[in-house]
């Protein structure tokens, strides 16, 4: 028999985390009394934490973002060359 997953809302998982950063209950102790694994309120624990342990997936978005700029540039780069090509052919015909 398969056990079904607690889903819990963004805001459970802040203020259990603000359990542990702004009012001092360790992580054992705010999870036991928020009946939750302390595993699960760790990690939520670093996705809410600025500096957390995800800056390398932070980074991966950051560089895959990079990427989709640099290729709209390129993009964009090419088409404003087009039209300056396209406004000297046809000030040259009003000519």
């Amino acid at each position: 028999m398969k056990r079904k997953r607690k889903n819990y809302t963004d805001e459970f998982k802040e203020e259990a985390v603000k359990l542990v950063t702004e009012q001092g209950y360790t992580i054992s102790k705010a999870s036991k009394n928020l009946g939750i694994h302390e595993s699960l309120l760790r990690r939520w624990k670093n996705e809410f934490e600025p500096n957390s342990g995800s800056q390398k997936s932070k980074m991966a978005d950051i560089i895959e973002e990079n990427k989709q700029l640099k290729k709209k540039n390129r993009q964009l780069e090419l088409e404003r060359e087009i039209l300056k090509k396209a406004a000297v052919f046809f000030a040259k015909e009003q000519s």
